[in-house]
C-alpha cells in the first residue's frame, strides 16, 4: 500500500532552522513531481529531486514524504541534487545559482556562488557532487568546491581561456581529485594550492563529454559512448548509445540511463543486464536489486514499471483557475507574453489539468498532439460537471472552444467536440475566457473579433443547437480581452489591449439583438489598458490596470450614469499616495470577510483590508513559499478560506483565517492557546466569527480588559488591556454576540507570560 505524508523535510525530525525562514503550517505546495531530475539511495530508501521538490519514498512502507518551498526549501526550479546517505546532508542547485544545505539539524539558504570577475554568463548549476564533507559544484564558468561542514564556497577553478569561460558540464570527487567533464574534454586536477589555476589542469582524453560520476570508479560520457577511467586510462565500453542522460556509478554497478533503456554494468565493465519502462527518463540508480529510475513525465518509477510520487498536476505550468462542487479544480495553463495572450510555443503543450477533490487527473488527449494549445480558461458545465469547456487561444489549426467530458471510470477526459467560433481564419474570434450567467447559459470573451481585427467580442453558447452564437461589441476599439465577471446581470470584462474597460448587457434574454455595451474610459479615470475585476460585498467594482487599482462605488446602479473610477489613497509619511499607482495590477479576489488580494505583477501579492487602506500581509517569492513575484491568479475556497496562488511556476496554497463568514457564527477558534510568551509573541486569532461581531474581553473576576468590533470573520487581539500594556497571566473569557445579538459564542484564553 502506498501511503502519501506531507512531512518536514527528507529525515521526519528535521527542524528549520535558517536565516531565511519562509514557510510555516499554513502553507502548501500544489507542484507537479513528475519530472525526476536526480535519484539517490539512502539505505535501501530512495531520494528523488524534482524541478519544484524533493520527495523521499521509504521502499518497506510505501510512504512518501515531499519537501519543497512550502515547507522548508527557499527557491524552486531545481537543477542539481545530490545527497550523502552517510552524513544525511544533501544539496540542493537552482537554476538562479542559490544552494540548499539540508542536514538533519535544518537547512541553510546560500544566497549566491561566487562568480568569476568578467563572467556575465548563467548562473545555473549544472550538478552538485558530494565527497565526504565536500562538494564540488559546476556551474557555466568551471568548478566550485563547497565544505558541507562550513556551508560556504572554498577554492573555485575559472575555465577561462582567451576571455572566453568554459562551462563544467559535470564533476565529481575522487581520491582528492576533481573530474570534469567539459565540451573540450575530461580535465582533471588535485584539490591542491595550484586548484584555481585553469592552466594547471590535465586534459586527460580530449572530446565532448556531458556526464560523470564516481564511488569505486571513475565513469564519464559523451552522448554516445561511456568510459571508465583508471589511473590515467580512460576505457570506452563496447555498447554504443542513443544519447546518455546520465550515469550514476554507486558500491558494484554503473547505471548509465540513455535516450530508450537503463543499462547497468559491473565497475569492471562487464554488461549485467537493461531494463525499460517505455517512457524517457533522466537518470536511474539501483537500490537493492532493483533499478529505480526518474522519469521526466511519471516521477519515480522501479524497473517493473510502478510508478512513486506525491500526487500534483502534470506540469507546474499554470495561469488561471476554476474551483466548482465545493474541491474540485480546474487550473489552465496558457500565458500572456509581453502583456498579450501569447504563448503558442509551448512545447509540452500542457492543456489543462483536474483535481476531482482526490487526486489529479490529466487528459491524454494533450499527449503527444501535434494541436498547439494555449490553453487560457476551462470551466465545468453547471449543468453537467462531467462536461469541461476550454478556450484555445491560438492562430494555427486547432484553434476555438473545445468541449471535453470526464470519464471516471478511465480517470481521463474523452473529446466531445470543437467550435471554431464562425471564424474567417485563426487570427479572429480567438475565445479568451469564460462567464456563466445566473441561468447558467455561458458566454466566452472573444478577442480580433468579427471582421475588424480590433473589435472586443463574445461567443454565447446555445445548448439547442450545440453551438456557440456571436456578439461583436462593433464600434469599440480593442485587440485584446480578458475572462469576463457576471454581476447583477451584466458582464464586467478587461480590455488588455486599450484604455477601456467593457460591460455587456444581455438584458436576460436569449435573443443578441437586444444586447448592449458599455465602456469605461479615460474620461472615466481609467488610467490604462484594464486586466482584472472584482466585486466586494459593497457591490463595487475593483478594476485593475497596468496602471494601478480603481474602484467603482455601487458599480452596477452607477455604470449607466459616466461614472468616475476612484482609486484608494493611503498616507506615507504624512504625505498622500495612490494605492498600487503605476503597478500592473493582475488578479483581485474578495474573500468572505470582504478583504482582498491583490496581485502585482513582478510584486508579489498584498491582503488589504475591506477599504483597501491597510495592508494585512505582503508575499513575495522572497518571505513566502510563493515561486515568482508574478502570480497570475488568485482564488479564495470562501467555505474553508484556503487561498490559491497561481503561477507559471506552480501553484501554492496558503490557509486564511476567513472561512465561510454569515451573519452568525461558524466554528469558533482560538490560536496559539495557551498563549506562552517565551513560545509566541504575535497576536492571538479569534476565527469563526459572525460578519460584525462584538467583543469583550474579561478576566476571571470579569473586570473587561478588552473590547472590540470584528467584521472581516475573524480577530487579532495583541494581548493588552485597554491601557495599552500586556495582560497579566491567567484565563481569560471572550464573549462574543453578532450585530443583532442573535446569536452568541464564548471562548477561554490561557495566558503565560
Amino acid at each position: 500500500m502506498k501511503k502519501l505524508l506531507i512531512s518536514l523535510g527528507i529525515l521526519a525530525s528535521v527542524q528549520f532552522v535558517s536565516a531565511q525562514n519562509i514557510s510555516s503550517k499554513k502553507w502548501a505546495d500544489l507542484f507537479s513531481y513528475n519530472n525526476v531530475l536526480a535519484v539517490k539511495e539512502d539505505n535501501g530508501k530512495v531520494v528523488a529531486a524534482t524541478e519544484n521538490g524533493i520527495f523521499y519514498y521509504t521502499v518497506s512502507t510505501g510512504e512518501i514524504t515531499k519537501l519543497s518551498k512550502a515547507n522548508g526549501l527557499h527557491e524552486v526550479k531545481i537543477a542539481a541534487f545530490d545527497y550523502n546517505p552517510q552524513t544525511k546532508i544533501g544539496l540542493v542547485g537552482y537554476q538562479n545559482g542559490a544552494l540548499d544545505v539540508i542536514t538533519p539539524q535544518g537547512i541553510t539558504y546560500v544566497v549566491d556562488i561566487p562568480i568569476a570577475v568578467g563572467y556575465n554568463g548563467s548562473k545555473k548549476i549544472n550538478h552538485i557532487s558530494i565527497s565526504g564533507d565536500k562538494a564540488v559544484v559546476s556551474v557555466g564558468y568551471g568548478v566550485s568546491i563547497f565544505d558541507l561542514k562550513k556551508k560556504e564556497f572554498g577554492d573555485s577553478a575559472f575555465f577561462v581561456s582567451g576571455g572566453v569561460y568554459q562551462a563544467s558540464n559535470e564533476a565529481t570527487i575522487k581520491d582528492n581529485k576533481v573530474f570534469s567533464v567539459t565540451n573540450t574534454g575530461l580535465k582533471t586536477h588535485a584539490l591542491n594550492t595550484t586548484f584555481p589555476v585553469f592552466s594547471t589542469w590535465t586534459t586527460e582524453l580530449p572530446g565532448n563529454f556531458t556526464q560523470i560520476d564516481s564511488e569505486t570508479v571513475v565513469s564519464f560520457a559523451s552522448p554516445t559512448t561511456t568510459y571508465i577511467y583508471n589511473n590515467g586510462t580512460s576505457t570506452a565500453l563496447s555498447q554504443v548509445f542513443g544519447n546518455v542522460n546520465d550515469v550514476v556509478v554507486n558500491a558494484d554497478n554503473i547505471v548509465i540511463t540513455d535516450a530508450a533503456r537503463i543499462y547497468s554494468y559491473n565497475t569492471n565493465g562487464t554488461f549485467a543486464g537493461s531494463v525499460t519502462v517505455g517512457e524517457a527518463c533522466n537518470t536511474a540508480t539501483k537500490v537493492g536489486s532493483k533499478i529505480y529510475l526518474g522519469t521526466i513525465l511519471s516521477g519515480l518509477k522501479s524497473e517493473d514499471n510502478i510508478a512513486y510520487k506525491p500526487d500534483g498536476p502534470y506540469f507546474n505550468y499554470a495561469y488561471k483557475m476554476r474551483i466548482f462542487n465545493e474541491n474540485q479544480l480546474l487550473v489552465s495553463t496558457g500565458s500572456r507574453v509581453n502583456n498579450f495572450n501569447e504563448g503558442f510555443n509551448n512545447p509540452k503543450n500542457p492543456g489543462f489539468y483536474y483535481f476531482t477533490g482526490t487526486e489529479w487527473v490529466y487528459p491524454s488527449y494533450f499527449v503527444g498532439s501535434s494541436t498547439i494549445f494555449n490553453v487560457l480558461d476551462a470551466v465545468a458545465d453547471p449543468n453537467n460537471l462531467s462536461e469541461v469547456f476550454f478556450t484555445n487561444y491560438n492562430t494555427a489549426p486547432g484553434f476555438g472552444v473545445y468541449k471535453m467530458k470526464y470519464n471516471s471510470s478511465s480517470k481521463d477526459f474523452d473529446f466531445v467536440k470543437r467550435y471554431e467560433l464562425d471564424a474567417a481564419n485563426p487570427y479572429m474570434n480567438r475565445p479568451v475566457g469564460f462567464a456563466y450567467d445566473d441561468q447558467n447559459n455561458l458566454f466566452a470573451s472573444l478577442a480580433f473579433a468579427g471582421t475588424d481585427s480590433a473589435t472586443p467580442g463574445f461567443a454565447y453558447y446555445d445548448r439547442a443547437s450545440d453551438n456557440f452564437l456571436m456578439k461583436y461589441a462593433l464600434g469599440i476599439i480593442s485587440n485584446g480581452i480578458q475572462q469576463p465577471i457576471y454581476h447583477d446581470n451584466k458582464f464586467w470584462t478587461p480590455l488588455p489591449r486599450s484604455i477601456d474597460f467593457l460591460v455587456y448587457d444581455t438584458k436576460k434574454t436569449q435573443s443578441l439583438s437586444d444586447d448592449t455595451f458599455t465602456v469605461l474610459s479615460e474620461s472615466n479615470g481609467l488610467p490604462s489598458g484594464s486586466l482584472a475585476v472584482a466585486f466586494d460585498k459593497s457591490n463595487d467594482a475593483w478594476i485593475g490596470t497596468y496602471g494601478g487599482l480603481r474602484i467603482l462605488p455601487n458599480a452596477a446602479a452607477e455604470i449607466n450614469n459616466d461614472p468616475q473610477l476612484e482609486p484608494i489613497v493611503i498616507e506615507q509619511g504624512n504625505i498622500p499616495e495612490e494605492l498600487f499607482r503605476d503597478s500592473q495590477v493582475l488578479q483581485i479576489e474578495v474573500d468572505a470577510g470582504d478583504q482582498k488580494w491583490v496581485s502585482i505583477d513582478g510584486g508579489g501579492v498584498y491582503y488589504l483590508s475591506a477599504t483597501g487602506e491597510r495592508t494585512i500581509q505582503h508575499f513575495t517569492k522572497e518571505n513566502s513559499p510563493l515561486p515568482t513575484n508574478t502570480v497570475t491568479d488568485i482564488k479564495v475556497d470562501k467555505k474553508t478560506g484556503k487561498v490559491y496562488f497561481v503561477t507559471y511556476d506552480g501553484i501554492v496554497t496558503y490557509q486564511g483565517d476567513v472561512a465561510d463568514v454569515t451573519s452568525n457564527f461558524g466554528n469558533v477558534l482560538v490560536y496559539p492557546n495557551p498563549v506562552v510568551y517565551a513560545q509566541f509573541k504575535g497576536k492571538v486569532t479569534i476565527k469563526g466569527l459572525a460578519e460584525k461581531t462584538n467583543i469583550r474581553i474579561t478576566d476571571v473576576a470579569g473586570n473587561i480588559v478588552h473590547s472590540a468590533v470584528a467584521r472581516t470573520g475573524y480577530y487579532e487581539w495583541d494581548l493588552n488591556n485597554q491601557k495599552g500594556t500586556r495582560v497579566a497571566s491567567g484565563i481569560y473569557f471572550v464573549l462574543m454576540t453578532n450585530e443583532d445579538a442573535s446569536d452568541k459564542a464564548t471562548a477561554k484564553i490561557a495566558v503565560v507570560n
